[in-house]
């Protein structure tokens, strides 16, 4: 009789702890998701911040180099960041990143009032980024 009472006890705790296992995996499960999610929204938010700085600063020293006229020019550090699709100058009058998101692709566009050509990374790193005015618009290359 106490060996069938030590066996029922130990079969008790056995399963006591499988239900604590069972319900912290229920609890833990839930809590790994809606840190992954926030952290890949978190990311894309730094992500589209600091490309709105590195559009705006570029615009900025764009205009001012233009103003000035040729062969005005000056130089921007930028630290390009991940997830950056591509890079548009074409339009002109406009400066557009195309970034990779959760949600999808977002444009990230600062217009400008002066002509812009040339060429910008879309690789991540830290890039030297040379903004130069010529007669009718501003060349802007990068190292």
């Amino acid at each position: 009789m106490k060996l069938e009472l030590k066996k029922i006890k130990k079969s008790q705790v056995s399963v006591e702890y499988m239900l604590l296992i069972g319900f912290v995996t229920v609890i833990t499960v839930p809590l790994i998701i809606i840190y992954h999610s926030f952290i890949q929204e978190s990311n894309d938010d730094i992500t589209s911040a600091q490309l709105n700085q590195i559009a705006g600063k570029i615009v900025d020293a764009a205009e001012s180099v233009y103003y000035l006229g040729e062969p005005s020019q000056t130089t921007l550090k930028a630290n390009i960041p991940d997830n950056v699709v591509a890079v548009n100058l074409s339009a002109g009058y406009e400066l557009a990143f195309k970034i990779r998101t959760k949600a999808g692709n977002n444009d990230i566009t600062r217009n400008s009032a002066v002509n812009i050509t040339g060429s910008l990374p879309k690789n991540k790193g830290l890039y030297t980024i040379t903004v130069k005015a010529k007669s009718n618009y501003v060349e802007v290359s990068y190292s």
